[in-house]
């Protein structure tokens, strides 16, 4: 997404000066089939609402011509006046709030903002799935909100789905992290909410989300390596047990009506030209409901950059010939004509590709007349920013804020205690870095400064003029900390640091931050609290090794409500329940392992450690779940637990008379292997607070598998001294399988280990 314009810097500011004054002048959605102003249309049945929406699809496709067919495949979308089609732009964004990326959605007076949650990496560090539906939903609201006065689209670029792979990925942030689970839930649920409508047919659609970038896209531009000319070598292992199942997940069980490929090659292949991919798995094995887009300008990048065919023709057949459907960019506008021409397409595959996308259009209500007379008509300005929406901006960061480091007698602090707090730091008063990218303009903004200051008096000093901290101004800070009663850090990153084409090359605070952070600690003599305000993770062994700074806090990129959320979790008023979405690593890691190798697995033969906290062999700075509270909580297992489960096979099954490390996991074998898993889970401290509880698997050491790995995770809210009751119901055939060294799912025999907090419960599968 977002390649750079081709225009000049000037002819660029006076687009977007248009663009924008024509946005604001508009006060009404763009939609078809306007009966009201053109009763003819009614005669037309792709505007019959009483049709099914194949018959409709049908109707209106026979009625166009090829070059305006043609007009539909791309973001742009082409009007059709003589039968009452609008133009429709296609590309909006909405990773974590309606945002002004695309050229779908602008803001102007009549709607100034829109509701800016956390960057997707700290959401994801709630675990609480029922919350990533509840952002989509707000943000489907406000979405819809803005389409009905002319400010947005129907159809939303989002979420960002890819695996954290390496932690020095510029797009992490966007991410729900390294864990397929993880990824997989955030992703369903997100959808969920973007998606589901009021209406009374399932089929209907809010807003049209997109499930992006497929597939095994996770690097940027890692000295001199870009991601338009990236190939992706991955095994087949990887691919279908980390990298597939997050947009399998989206497709079969959200039901997501787009997924966007993306501009690496996977295994000599650009992922847009991959009919195996597209064709094949996506609307093939999991049986799409949508739409297939490209990243932005894909087809020319494999066109262009990686030399993929001969002519723009041929690019442009190969995109439609494996099962695309939608170009954003403007390359399919200009070369389908003459690939029909040439013979390397008919227009019977473009006819299929439109009608994927006017199908999701139907879906939305675009050809069903006025929308003020739809399900979601009422929405308007009033809807957008409530104070119930910012209020889920703030609680989304306070419940995935990510405690790390506290010791006795450092945080919660008291606010009764302190009479003068020192805050330090380059991102102790940021606004636009809380909010990440992917952005839109917030309703308002709570820096860190400013939600601490309105709990107890505060003195302030940047210590660096930006986070590159060229020069740290130590001197002044240390002594604003020696004089405070508590000093709170707050450095990091932000988009100059890791961002979309911009990946790090090492995982160390930038500039003199350390020399800052060391400095003011030894000058200070109250607690000293170290926020981090990150998308990766950086190697902080020397604050985590260090008695002086007593508390270490992990906050993301928190979102608009940011600084309010960090005050709550400071003064105690939220408890932090957040863990982290994905492992941090020493800088030692970075030195010896280049960003372009995509094996998960470790290899001891060339000492390649492996990647995430399934895989990796060496030594973390935090791994993957870490996360403290103001509570200690502890597990206990309610009942008997099978130590047992027998595998079903026909009698004459090969594995009888041979030593199987593993078998099939198909449905004969599978059926009625389940059992429940009872805890009891109790906050022994006297502080109320949210839980997760997670369930992990150490399987048997069968095909190179995962040395642990996530089967299920639940959040629980413990009142003080209170205990509460969880059942994981674990599907032996799904959650005890492991992937093959070809891509097949096993059942490993033998001895899996299921670990839930301190517990262990060992359990044996034979046949």
């Amino acid at each position: 997404m977002n390649r750079a314009p081709k225009c000049s810097v000037l002819l660029c500011f006076f687009f977007l000066t248009c663009f924008n004054s024509s946005a604001s002048a508009q006060s009404s959605p763009v939609f078809a089939c306007d009966v009201a102003r053109n009763a003819t249309l009614g005669s037309f049945g792709f505007c019959d609402k009483s049709l099914g929406i194949d018959v409709r699809v049908g109707d209106l496709v026979k009625r166009l011509t090829l070059q305006e067919k043609i007009t539909f495949l791309v973001n742009s979308a082409g009007s059709v006046s003589r039968l009452g089609i609008p133009k429709y732009e296609w590309w909006s964004e909405a990773l974590h709030g309606v945002s002004y990326v695309g050229p779908g959605t602008h803001f102007s007076s009549v709607v100034p903002g829109a509701t800016s949650f956390p960057q997707v990496i700290l959401t994801a560090a709630s675990f609480n799935t029922s919350l990533f539906q509840a952002i989509g939903k707000v943000v489907s609201n406000e979405a819809r909100a803005m389409y009905n006065v002319g400010l947005a689209g129907l159809t939303f670029w989002s979420p960002n789905i890819n695996i954290f792979r390496d932690p020095r990925w510029g797009r992490g942030q966007e991410t729900p992290g390294e864990d397929p689970l993880l990824s997989s839930k955030y992703a369903t649920g997100y959808v969920k909410g973007l998606q589901q409508s009021d209406d009374t047919d399932p089929n209907r659609l809010k807003v049209a989300a997109c499930c992006k970038h497929y597939t095994a896209y996770d690097l940027d531009n890692w000295k001199g390596v870009d991601r338009y000319h990236f190939n992706a070598v991955v095994t087949k292992q990887d691919m279908d047990d980390t990298f597939q199942p997050p947009f399998k997940s989206c497709v079969i069980d959200g039901n997501v009506a787009s997924v966007m490929c993306s501009y690496n090659q996977v295994n000599g292949k650009p992922t847009c030209a991959d009919p195996d991919l597209l064709s094949g798995v996506i609307r093939g094995q999991w049986k799409l409901n949508g739409y297939i887009v490209t990243d932005c300008d894909s087809i020319d990048v494999y066109y262009n950059n990686q030399h993929y065919t001969k002519t723009p023709e041929e690019a442009a057949a190969k995109a439609i010939l494996a099962g695309l459907d939608l170009n954003c960019g403007s390359f399919l506008g200009q070369h389908t004509e003459a690939a029909v021409k040439a013979g390397l397409v008919d227009e019977a595959a473009i006819d299929n590709a439109i009608s994927n996308n006017f199908a999701t259009l139907m879906r939305l209500g675009f050809f069903d007349g006025d929308p003020s007379k739809q399900t979601y008509g009422k929405l308007g300005p009033k809807d957008v920013c409530t104070q119930e929406n910012q209020e889920l901006a703030r609680e989304a960061a306070r419940q995935g804020i990510v405690l790390l480091k506290n010791c006795a007698g450092s945080l919660p602090l008291s606010q009764t205690a302190i009479n003068n707090l020192a805050v330090i730091g380059p991102n102790a008063n940021v606004t636009k870095t809380m909010i990440g990218n992917y952005e839109g303009t917030p309703c308002k903004y709570t820096t860190p400064l400013q939600g601490l200051a309105a709990i107890v008096p505060t003195t302030y000093q940047p210590g660096c003029s930006n986070v590159q901290c060229s020069t740290a101004q130590v001197d002044v800070a240390t002594k604003i900390a020696a004089s405070a009663d508590a000093t709170i850090l707050v450095m990091g990153a932000d988009q100059s640091i890791e961002a979309e084409s911009r990946d790090r090359v090492d995982l160390l605070l930038p500039g003199q931050q350390q020399l800052l952070v060391t400095q003011v600690a030894k000058a200070a003599k109250g607690p000293v609290i170290l926020v981090i305000m990150s998308g990766g993770g950086f190697d902080i062994s020397f604050a985590k090794n260090d008695d002086k700074i007593t508390s270490i806090l992990w906050v993301g990129y928190p979102g608009e409500a940011g600084g309010a959320a960090i005050a709550d979790i400071v003064f105690g008023s939220y408890n932090p329940s957040g863990r982290l979405p994905m492992t941090w690593y020493p800088q030692s890691y970075v030195d010896k392992v280049p960003m372009t190798n995509m094996n998960m697995r470790p290899d001891a033969s060339n000492g390649y450690p492996g990647r995430s906290y399934r895989f990796y062999t060496g030594e973390t700075v935090y791994t993957f779940g870490d996360g403290l509270s103001y509570s200690h909580v502890t597990h206990h297992l309610l009942d008997e637990a099978p130590k047992l489960v027998s595998v079903p096979l026909e009698e004459n099954h090969i594995c009888y008379s041979s030593n199987c490390k593993s078998v099939e996991a198909v449905e004969t074998t599978c059926q009625n292997l389940d059992f429940n898993l009872n805890l009891k889970v109790k906050n022994n401290g006297s502080v109320s607070g949210s839980h997760t509880v997670f369930l992990f698997s150490t399987p048997p050491s069968v095909h190179n598998s995962p040395k642990k790995h996530l089967l299920a995770f639940e959040k629980v809210f413990l009142r003080g001294q209170a205990e509460e009751f969880v059942r994981f119901k674990v599907d032996v055939c799904k959650d005890l399988s492991v992937v093959d060294e070809v891509g097949n799912r096993k059942l490993a025999l033998g001895d899996h280990v299921l670990h839930v907090g301190n517990l262990k419960h060992l359990l044996s599968v034979r046949i």
